[in-house]
């Protein structure tokens, strides 16, 4: 059943729930965030209406800064205005920023603690006929190793709306990934978001916070496939195979002493994310339970390959990440309990 203390959207499950672009979440915590603080400002690689920035553009002219397709000056001056003073948030595809200008926003941006944030737009398989070359599945990766960096993925355009005005408040480098399709709204605006705290979305019946007893799998996700784990999770409970998805919206800093609590109790997991295994949510939820919880663990999501161009919906079956593929593995990782 769905967490209530998570407050979440009752109607997901509905044939015409609401669908969002998870970017639209970041241009309307761009501007909210703007308002708030007259020091945020925002920068663009000639992806200003794409990235969902152009709100702010238009409402804070002076504060924007259009850097044309120079994604490693942008994280550079991006650098310079974070040490000054000013929140700046650059935008563009994750494939180009953090994938073209890591080095920059390495040296530059982390190395210094430069209060600079990241928002790396168009991510995941689910860009769909954009193809391999602008599917960014490494970015959560190549971040999260980086000194100082924090790493936020956001399920659904509330919680990017959330994400990035707790971005603005955050002292430090921040990187933001964002979806480009329209994913289902689960969250609401009561959700609780907390950076690095990381919320119970579905438990099984009869229990409640801090009582997971009947529960047989723990399965981490992040991203808008989380809507597919909940299915998943949902289906399996009329096999009476009890699961708690977790979202992980924080991948750096992990919510390390819930996700222990919850693997203990479960003694299996499975994570799910819309990114390469190696290296991203998959790796940072093992090397968690290789320390502290050695347990069983699947991983869903990309497999050590490249994606192609095609539908999105069909890319997440052909690799792996639709809620079919979920329940597979939920299944394989309970025969090795």
């Amino acid at each position: 059943m769905l967490n209530p203390e998570a407050k979440l959207n009752q109607k997901m499950f509905d044939e015409d729930a609401e669908q969002l672009p998870i970017r639209d979440g970041y241009g309307e915590g761009l501007v909210l965030a703007g308002d708030a603080n007259p020091n945020v400002v925002a920068l663009s690689a000639d992806l200003t209406e794409s990235t969902r920035t152009q709100a702010f553009a238009e409402k804070f002219p002076k504060r924007f800064f259009e850097l044309g397709v120079a994604e490693q000056n942008m994280a550079t001056v991006a650098a310079g205005l974070g040490i000054s003073g000013k929140i700046p948030f650059i935008a563009s595809y994750a494939t180009f920023s953090p994938g073209r200008n890591w080095e920059q926003i390495r040296t530059t941006i982390a190395y210094n603690n430069s209060n600079a944030k990241i928002a790396g737009h168009h991510a995941g398989i689910s860009v769909g006929p954009d193809g391999a070359t602008h599917q960014a599945t490494e970015d959560i990766a190549i971040m999260r190793a980086m000194p100082n960096m924090r790493v936020i993925v956001p399920c659904d355009a509330i919680e990017a709306r959330k994400a990035t005005v707790a971005a603005a408040q955050i002292f430090g480098p921040v990187y933001l990934r964002f979806q480009r399709e329209k994913t289902r709204v689960m969250t609401t605006n009561g959700t609780p978001f907390i950076p690095g705290k990381a919320e119970i979305f579905w438990q099984p019946r009869g229990t409640g916070s801090g009582q997971v007893k009947k529960a047989d799998v723990l399965l981490i996700g992040c991203g808008a496939v989380l809507y597919d784990a909940i299915l998943a999770a949902r289906e399996l409970e009329h096999e009476k195979i009890g699961v708690i998805v977790l979202n992980c919206h924080t991948i750096k800093p992990l919510d390390e002493k819930k996700i222990i609590e919850l693997a203990k109790k479960t003694g299996a997991v499975v994570t799910l994310e819309e990114h390469q295994v190696n290296g991203g949510l998959g790796g940072a939820i093992a090397e968690v339970m290789a320390r502290h919880c050695p347990v069983p663990i699947e991983f869903v999501g990309m497999q050590d390959t490249f994606g192609e161009s095609g539908d999105p919906a069909a890319l997440l079956k052909k690799y792996g990440m639709d809620k079919n593929a979920i329940v597979r593995a939920v299944k394989k990782v309970l025969r090795r309990k």
